[in-house]
């Protein structure tokens, strides 16, 4: 079984921002009133002011108010990945398999579009409903390994793959692990044993 993350690991930058970026370049009126929370609380959880439970309480009332003004949300998902479906990087079309599975903070209907253009069925995501902008679970950190076993139990994961050390609950319950940095990938645990003591 493998696993992969999503953002900065087989796509190149910030899902979650590029949405945000698409939308504020199609409705720069609409958004500009949401763009100073939205940024407060992105940078504060970027930096670990704030944990993600938090952005969810804090933000979620911003997101839900944007989210009930659009009309046809499926659409605008697919026309941005056909802008942004360029930063899949070249390294996973090149080793991809239809039974990977995709395991990320990123909301699931948002990135299921994407992973049917790779034709990759597995993902756990974070949940989101996009017509009323409710929120569920986080797939993040610990809540990860959770929202992993729930659909797979104790299935062993043979390889990860993950750009963030955000990611050591899902490393520490894998096999193997791959640090991926661009478009260079390391492995830092082998046969269960990490290699580099630092990530212990």
């Amino acid at each position: 079984m493998r696993v992969f993350d999503f953002d900065n690991t087989i796509y190149d930058g910030e899902s979650g921002m590029d949405i945000f970026l698409y939308y504020l370049k199609k409705d720069p009126k609409g958004v500009a009133k949401f763009v100073p929370k939205f940024m407060e609380g992105f940078l504060k959880y970027k930096r670990h002011v704030i944990t993600i439970d938090e952005v969810k309480t804090k933000y979620a009332l911003h997101l839900k108010e944007y989210l009930e003004k659009i009309e046809n949300i499926n659409d605008d998902f697919e026309k941005f990945w056909d802008i942004n479906e360029k930063n899949i990087k070249a390294f996973y079309y090149k080793i991809k398999k239809v039974d990977d599975i995709i395991l990320s903070a990123c909301p699931k209907c948002l990135l299921e579009v994407m992973t049917n253009r790779l034709g990759i069925k597995n993902v756990i995501a974070t949940e989101l409903n996009p017509n009323t902008g409710e929120i569920g679970e986080i797939c993040y950190n610990k809540n990860k390994v959770k929202m992993f076993r729930e659909v797979y139990g104790d299935t062993t994961i043979d390889e990860f793959y993950t750009d963030s050390i955000s990611d050591k609950p899902i490393m520490d319950i894998s096999r193997n692990v791959f640090l991926v940095n661009g478009d260079k990938i390391i492995k830092i645990k082998k046969d269960g044993i990490y290699l580099d003591k630092k990530f212990e």
